[in-house]
């Protein structure tokens, strides 16, 4: 067995010796270790690293969202009240976070929200979802689902790691330390009249970021191409490779995009070049064409790839064969043909009518092929024999959240609705049940299913179901009561509001405290499972996929010897899941499944 089949990153502190961690023995072997993970090839160590990084931007992106929340919970109000002595004096009430002097001058309560969202909306969208699924899950299991070795380029991919690393460390340090306020999508006049130091800095750590995307998204394309097993067909391979097969062309395609807009800015603000600010000539409205050319497609870097998980999860905890597979294949691929018509959409308020009337048209071509997977995966539970663990909790979890986001998608693509609509607490609500409700759900649904795998142990799935339905509570609490918010007429983006939208501002806050409660005791569980779970074996699911053929953790090159694939991804009628005893797992006549199959 491979030295590379202890995962390392499961000891605990003091296990490098008995000497404890001021020992010399400690420190060889901690040095030891991390020198092994630092310049590893394996994609599943790569995988790892990717996935701590994006859990802790969620945990720092996280905190900010608190802490919006906690200042929102209040409206911001100034009176003016005339003391005891008989004088008038302004009185400020609501507010969190007051103004105080810095090197800057004085930052009062509404620049602070300000870089709040900004840090909340970067770590987000840059650090954490973009590249969660694809970098990390994609990483770890791609290339064994595939029944391949590694990826294609396995240097690139850790030099892609090592752009992440740096790009984040510049994107949080410029947020942090300079005090970006233009929101994660940098508009103009933002993005053109505020700091330039932070601003650039900022816009720069993007940059460097796209370049990490763009190298996963081509290492995978040519790893799907080229290293699939012997007998692996295109029709072969699960869904969940297919979504991060989708997902690479829309990284490779549109990343370059926003590099090249993101540098014009660095040039305008640096060289005094007209291309966005109206002062040196230039276009606002150009800049959102260009950021939403890129920013469009990336909500489906973020949700295609939980469209894979979710297929996964369905399938594996349904134990049954996926309904329509070729039609949830080829609308990965459509969704990620469609995102790039419609970047439109988001600037009705910008464009001319004739504009206006065919994004619209064309914003609903995407409910197609996500309308095609959702029915899909409802037809597949239908007579289905379900296991109601954790991860499927989340599946479910995820259908009622994303439909409710994509039912909700409708009116700000209805020219007449989203006038009133636009850039209110509705598009929060409706962005946050599709990124949030529908990724980052999948996600977790992705770590507790794969989380034996990868790990070797099992976590407590009864405390998880818990925390899973507080966690589907909370979301629901915090979001749904937004979408009052927006159809009142209250605007996003504001610390402050009439008190007439109190109330439902407080019921929201008071669900992103329940929400967080639900994600710390996730938190708390997988600790204690690295600690003291059971170990898991290879399938305690009963997959069929490749990677629940494998040792748990797999060993350094996913297979002892090159797989030879014998059977579908999501033959469930046809074969006995492997560890599983037939005699708990009983197969359908052989006439029945001929019939079924139109034999």
């Amino acid at each position: 067995m491979s030295a590379d089949h202890d995962v390392s990153f499961l000891k605990p502190v003091g296990d490098y010796g008995q000497g404890g961690v001021f020992s010399a023995q400690w420190w060889r072997g901690f040095t030891t270790d991390f020198w092994r993970w630092a310049t590893t090839l394996d994609h599943k160590k790569i995988g790892v690293m990717y996935l701590c990084a994006t859990l802790f931007a969620f945990f720092l992106g996280g905190v900010a969202a608190l802490m919006l929340r906690a200042e929102l919970f209040e409206p911001t109000i100034t009176q003016q009240v005339t003391d005891a002595a008989g004088n008038v004096v302004t009185k400020t009430t609501g507010e969190l976070f007051p103004g105080w002097q810095s090197t800057q001058g004085t930052v009062t309560t509404n620049n602070f929200y300000n870089r709040l969202f900004s840090l909340h909306g970067t770590l987000m969208v840059f650090l954490f979802i973009i590249p969660a699924v694809p970098a990390a899950f994609g990483n770890i299991f791609l290339p064994i689902m595939i029944g391949a070795k590694d990826v294609a380029f396995p240097r690139l991919n850790l030099m892609s790691w090592y752009i992440y690393l740096f790009g984040g460390i510049f994107a949080v340090y410029s947020l942090i330390a300079g005090g970006v306020e233009t929101g994660w999508t940098f508009y103009t006049p933002y993005s053109t009249s505020t700091q330039w130091g932070s601003v650039t800095s900022m816009v720069l750590g993007a940059f460097i970021l796209g370049f990490s995307s763009i190298l996963t998204g081509m290492n995978f394309i040519v790893t799907v191409h080229k290293l699939r097993a012997p007998g692996m067909g295109w029709f072969d391979m699960p869904l969940f490779v297919w979504a991060a097969y989708a997902t690479s062309i829309i990284q490779v395609l549109a990343t370059p995009v926003l590099a090249i807009t993101l540098l014009m800015i660095v040039f305008e603000r640096t060289f005094r070049v007209g291309v966005f600010d109206p002062a040196l000539g230039g276009d606002p409205v150009l800049f959102q064409h260009f950021f939403w050319f890129y920013s469009h497609p990336a909500v489906y870097i973020m949700i295609v790839p939980a469209f894979g998980i979710v297929s996964e999860l369905i399938a594996v905890h349904c134990h049954k064969r996926l309904f329509g597979y070729k039609a949830i294949a080829f609308s990965s691929i459509g969704i990620a043909a469609v995102s790039f018509l419609i970047w439109g959409h988001h600037m009705f308020t910008a464009e001319s009518p004739a504009a206006n009337v065919i994004f619209s048209a064309l914003t609903f071509l995407v409910g197609l092929p996500t309308a095609i997977k959702v029915f899909n995966w409802v037809a597949t539970m239908y007579k289905a024999s379900i296991t109601w663990n954790t991860p499927m909790l989340y599946a479910m979890s995820f259908l009622f959240n994303f439909t409710i986001g994509g039912l909700t998608g409708p009116p700000l693509a209805v020219l007449s609705t989203d006038i009133h609509l636009h850039d209110t607490y509705f598009v929060v609500a409706h962005f946050h049940y599709v990124m949030m409700g529908g990724s980052v759900i999948a996600v977790l649904g992705a770590l507790h299913h794969w989380w034996p795998k990868f790990t070797g142990k099992m976590y407590n799935d009864k405390a998880a179901r818990w925390m899973a339905v507080l966690v589907f509570v909370g979301f629901n609490i915090t979001f749904f009561t937004q979408f009052f918010l927006g159809t009142h007429g209250m605007p996003r983006r504001y610390a402050t509001y009439v008190p007439e939208f109190t109330h439902l501002h407080q019921i929201s806050t008071i669900g992103s405290w329940v929400l967080a409660v639900g994600l710390f005791g996730h938190l708390l569980i997988f600790a204690q499972s690295l600690v003291g779970g059971r170990p898991a074996g290879r399938n305690p699911w009963g997959g069929l996929t490749l990677e629940w053929y494998t040792d748990s953790p797999p060993i350094e090159h996913n297979f002892p010897h090159e797989p030879m694939l014998t059977h579908g991804p999501y033959d469930y009628d046809l074969v006995v899941p492997p560890g599983w005893d037939p005699a708990d797992y009983p197969l359908p006549d052989p006439e029945t499944v001929r019939k079924a199959h139109g034999h």
